[in-house]
Order: structure tokens, then C-alpha cells, then sequence
């Protein structure tokens, strides 16, 4: 059984599908050559979910596509049925929002084209009522030349996950020789097309590529995913007006790369879009019964003023109360989003690291082996041992290690810190975008523990052994936990994922590691346990 409901004055018994146990998935299926793409569902409510495909045509043109869903695996129990159209203008993708579905309810889904029938999907709506658990996979950061999706495949096979939170960097911007791509042609995963991708058709053809993956092709049939991007879904270190890597006098407009790279996301996956009428609008609220409330956000594009670098930082520049990470319009719809919800938690899906991340300036300024080294043995050092020079090393300004994460947007994070504090809500952060292992506590600018954030690691992208490689991993995780006083896990080397399980006693998570992103034939276990508990004086990280 997947949701576990409860039952009680308005909850309801669990609902499984006609499959016998809730969850059996259907059996591997090889997709047809019409369907190379796989089938996908994504957004699932109580009452209805997003069911994705993409049609490789025999030839140009617009055409009908037909979809059914049913109860059970061998479509004996036909629950819905209709015909959609698809054509050039959307890259022959298909997605139909299926509505009037019952809630914790296990769905298989697929679809019809001539003669030709895609492989099953198995889907699942949301719970309503008393909920007693849930479970997520957190993901982030597919690269698909840094190495296999071994995380997606062992997401796959588990069978216990409810849904699939993917927040960003599903795919990756860089041509053939960019980023974590220098292996990439031992293993044929070299970058299509070999360019750095600029045009809605190279964004198409990258998306293409990456659900040319098996293994991110069977996590998609076998559990819906509800998906926000970063920024390599557009260019590195996106913000609303540029990027890092876009250079507009030989790149041209970056709202137009923009626009191409959001038209492309939204085409290849199983998302809703809540407003037509803006496609950067991907902010959006889940709701699982009275246990949690999921609320995805985009600290990327929408609103996010540009990253400051770290001299500008220590001047104060650009520091002031109106710095924008989500913007205005997203920040008053979270506030009121997490005022009105009653549920146990509140659980923040976005991109970047909220926890504080600071360091002392002499590592900041450089983080090599010798400047940590210093810094640690100064604090080691007793006081009454200490040499000058030692102790304006332990009491030396501290900076973030990274601007771009919320460290670097100091007065959005007190003020998202500010609602969960005064609402008295328990509040969780995931993130991704480090491609790095991390649980913190959250606290505001007065030392007050407000929350806990869960940081997964990547799928494929490397971490701090590829940018940092003169020192070990064992080095660099002790360094971090001994400079920074609100971080209670760091693991910077292995790919992973985290496993989210709310109930309404605790919120634990798990990370789980593959030992390889190298070879198909991997190896996975669960490397660290911590939760958190609801209610004011607790709200902070625990040991299991």
C-alpha cells in the first residue's frame, strides 16, 4: 500500500486500484517506436493528475492521440477514455489532465496512436482527510553526460514512493564539452545536440535525449512526479534577467532563450501550468489531506534579482529589504498559501540551500585545503594558547559560501522564515542545486530555530570531490560541520536521493546513496536517518 489513510471523522480507507495490492507496477515494457519517449504523469490532486506522452510521428503533421485509464493493470476497469491532439506546434507531445478520479486511488494509464499503444503507466492520486503517512523521493540534478541514472532507476524499483519531487536541473544546457561531459563518450552518453542549447528546437532535442533514458523512462511510468526547474533547465546561474553563461552579444536575447527553454519544459513534462497566460508561473500548492501541504516554488526566474558576487556582498550592496528571490507576487502567494493551510506541515519544494551557509571570510575567500586547515586548528586551539594571528582567524567575519543559494538573498529569507514563525507552523525545506548531501536547522536572524531543511545530492552531476578534489571528502565534511553552527549533515561525494516520510508524529528523512553513476550495475543503501518533530520547542534536526 502506498498512502496510508486513516480512519476517522472525515478520513477515508486507503484506495488501492483493481491491482490486488495498490502499487504492483506493471510488468518492464520496451516503448514502441512510435512512443520511444515513454509515458509520464505528473500534478496529481485528490481528484485528478497529468498524464504525458510523446507521439514520433510516420510523418508530419497534426494528428489524434487516444488515452485510457483504469483501475487495474490489465484495463478491465475503464475509468476514463477520450482523444487528444497533438502536432508540430507542441513537439507531437501529449497531455491531458484527467479529472473526476478518487482520492489515494492507484490509476494504469496509456495511450493509442494507429496501431501502435504505448507502454502502461501506473499513476496516483492525492489522499484527502486524515492522512497517517506519505512518502517522497527528492531529486535534483540529472546531468546525462556525467553518468547513468542509476537514482532514477533505484526510485523506480522501490515501490513505496507516493510521489516523485524533482526540484531541478532535469536536464542540462552545456554542449558536448561542457560541464562533467569529459567522460561522457566511454559511456555513449555525449551531449545532443553538441552545442550549448539556445533554441526551442535544441531544447526539444535535449529533452528528447534525456527521456531517451531508461531508467528516468521508468520512474515515469511508475509514479507520478511534480517537478519545479533550476537553472541549468535554462542556462547556469539563471535569474530573471540573464545567466551566467549567456553572453547576449553573441548568444542574442535571453528572454527569448528563456522562453524556449520554459516552452520546451512544459511540453516534454507531465506539469500543469497555472496560468496560461504567464509560463513562468510554475508556483503551485499540494495538499495531502491534513498531513502536509507541498508548496513548490521558483526561486530561479520569476522574480529572483541577480546574484551578487562576494566583494559587492561585504560592501552591503544590493542587501536592503527589497532583494528579491522569489519576487513580490510569489512571496504574498506563500504567505497566504501557509497562513490559510491547517495541515501538520509545511513543506517547502524549491532549488537552493535555505539554511545559513556561512563561513569564515579566509575560507570563503578561498576554500583550499591550507585555509581550512588554518581555520580548524585556530578553533581547536584553546583560547589561552592561541596565537594573534589564530585568534583573528576564530573571530574573523563570516560569508556565504555560496550567493547563490538564500544566503545570498539575506531579507526573502527572514521573511519566509517570518511566516512559518509567527503562524506557528512546522516548516521543512527541501532543496537540491549543490549536487551535495546536507540536513540543517533553520534559523532567523535572531537564532530562533524555526524549521529543518533536507538538501538531496544529485543524480549524476558531480559534486565536491570533482571541484574540490586536493581535499577529501572525510576533510571537507568535517570542516563544514565544525564552520557552520546550524548544519548537522554534509556528505560531498556520492549521488543520491532523499526519502521524505511524513506522518503525523515526525518527518524523517532518509538519504539513500548508488555507489556508482559509472556502470548500470550499482548498489544502493540508505547512509543517514534524521527526522524532526511537529510543535513549537521542537522543529529541529534529530537523530533517528
Amino acid at each position: 500500500m502506498l498512502y496510508a489513510v486513516a480512519v476517522g471523522s472525515g478520513g477515508l480507507t486507503a484506495c488501492g486500484g483493481g491491482d490486488g495490492d495498490g502499487g504492483t507496477p506493471p510488468p518492464p515494457q520496451e516503448p514502441s517506436d512510435a512512443f520511444a519517449h515513454g509515458v509520464a504523469s505528473g500534478d496529481p490532486l485528490v481528484d485528478r493528475v497529468i498524464l504525458w506522452t510523446r507521439v514520433t510521428p510516420a510523418a508530419p503533421g497534426n494528428f489524434a492521440v487516444v488515452w485510457e485509464m483504469s483501475s487495474d493493470a490489465n484495463f478491465g476497469a475503464i475509468v476514463g477514455r477520450g482523444t487528444v491532439g497533438t502536432g508540430p506546434a507542441q513537439d507531437y507531445t501529449v497531455k491531458v489532465d484527467v479529472t473526476g478520479l478518487q482520492p489515494a486511488s492507484t490509476y494504469f494509464y496509456r495511450f493509442l496512436y494507429g496501431e501502435e499503444r504505448s507502454p502502461t503507466g501506473r499513476t496516483k492520486t492525492l489522499p484527502a482527510g486524515d492522512v497517517a503517512q506519505v512518502k517522497l523521493a527528492v531529486l535534483s540534478c540529472a546531468n546525462f553526460p556525467a553518468g547513468y541514472f542509476n537514482v532514477y532507476a533505484d526510485v523506480a524499483e522501490r515501490g513505496d514512493i507516493d510521489v516523485a519531487l524533482h526540484l531541478g536541473d532535469y536536464i542540462y544546457e552545456y554542449g558536448l564539452l561542457g560541464y562533467a561531459s569529459q567522460t561522457a563518450f566511454v559511456i555513449d552518453r555525449e551531449s545532443s545536440p553538441r552545442q550549448e542549447i539556445l533554441t526551442l528546437s535544441d531544447y526539444r532535442q535535449r529533452h528528447a535525449q534525456y527521456k531517451s533514458d531508461p531508467d528516468l523512462r521508468a520512474l515515469h511510468a511508475v509514479v507520478p512526479l511534480i517537478a519545479v526547474w533550476d537553472d541549468h533547465d535554462v542556462a547556469d546561474n539563471a535569474w530573471s534577467g540573464g545567466a551566467a553563461n549567456h553572453d547576449s552579444a553573441s548568444e542574442g536575447s535571453f528572454a527569448e532563450r528563456r522562453a524556449a527553454a520554459v516552452q520546451a519544459w512544459q511540453e516534454w513534462l507531465p506539469v500543469r501550468v497555472p496560468d496560461a497566460a504567464n509560463p513562468l508561473k510554475i508556483y503551485r500548492s499540494f495538499d495531502f489531506g491534513s498531513l502536509a501541504s507541498l508548496h513548490m516554488l521558483d526561486t530561479r526566474l520569476i522574480g529572483r534579482d541577480e546574484q551578487l558576487a562576494l566583494p559587492a556582498y561585504l560592501e552591503g550592496q544590493g542587501l536592503g529589504p527589497g532583494r528579491q528571490l522569489l519576487g513580490t507576487e510569489q512571496s504574498a502567494w506563500l504567505t497566504a498559501q501557509m497562513t490559510a493551510s491547517h495541515a501538520t506541515w509545511q513543506v517547502l519544494g524549491q532549488q537552493v540551500l535555505m539554511a545559513r551557509m556561512e563561513i569564515p571570510l579566509s575560507v570563503a575567500s578561498s576554500l583550499t585545503l591550507e585555509t581550512l586547515a588554518e581555520y580548524t586548528l585556530a578553533k581547536a586551539t584553546p583560547e589561552e594558547l592561541r596565537s594573534d594571528a589564530q585568534r583573528a582567524l576564530v573571530n574573523q567575519r563570516r560569508a556565504p559560501y555560496n550567493l547563490d543559494a538564500w544566503d545570498g538573498y539575506p531579507a526573502a529569507r527572514e521573511s519566509v522564515l517570518a511566516v512559518a514563525r509567527d503562524a506557528n507552523k512546522n516548516l521543512i525545506s527541501l532543496a537540491g542545486d549543490t549536487h551535495n548531501a546536507w540536513a540543517s536547522d533553520l534559523t532567523d536572524a535572531a537564532g530562533l530555530t524555526v524549521g529543518v531543511e533536507f538538501a538531496t545530492a544529485s543524480v549524476s552531476s558531480p559534486g565536491f570531490e570533482r571541484a574540490l578534489p586536493l581535499i577529501s571528502s572525510a576533510v571537507l565534511e568535517d570542516g563544514f560541520a565544525d564552520m557552520i553552527p546550524d548544519l548537522r549533515y554534509a556528505e560531498l561525494s556520492q549521488r543520491g536521493y532523499v526519502v521524505l516520510t511524513l506522518t503525523p508524529d515526525e518527518a524523517r528523512g532518509e538519504w539513500v546513496q548508488v555507489d556508482t553513476v559509472w556502470s548500470r550495475d550499482y548498489q544502493s543503501r540508505t547512509v543517514k536517518t534524521l527526522r524532526t518533530l511537529p510543535g513549537a520547542g521542537n522543529r529541529r534536526i534529530l537523530d533517528a
